[in-house]
């Protein structure tokens, strides 16, 4: 799977989506995605397969368990693992759960 392949799947959950950030916030619930860190497989001083970890960040006004399980199953779906983290953003006042996840090769 690559990143294009990654945001059409998201788009296909029903919420606004941006990578990295929106030019103007939409209302939430809604979607950004970025690319995190890369964690490659290498061996005998060579990359043998690209792994790129990406966050997709859920933005929601309150706790949303319908939206939370939106996401869960859209990357269970497209057979991505996930860990899942969730914090409050007092001076957004909104809740954001990320979703981390690798996509190997893209």
């Amino acid at each position: 799977m690559n990143q294009a392949e990654l945001y059409q799947g998201l788009q296909a959950i029903g919420y606004p989506v941006a990578y990295s950030h929106f030019t103007t916030e939409p209302k939430a619930p809604y979607l950004v995605y970025l690319f995190a860190y890369g964690n490659d497989f290498m061996a005998d001083n060579f990359n043998h397969a690209e792994v790129s970890v990406y966050q997709v960040e859920l933005y929601t006004e309150k706790k949303d368990l319908v939206a939370e399980q939106k996401v869960k199953d859209k990357l269970r779906e497209m057979q991505l693992p996930f860990s899942k983290s969730e914090t409050y953003l007092e001076s957004e006042k909104l809740h954001q759960v990320i979703y981390e996840i690798q996509l190997i090769g893209g």
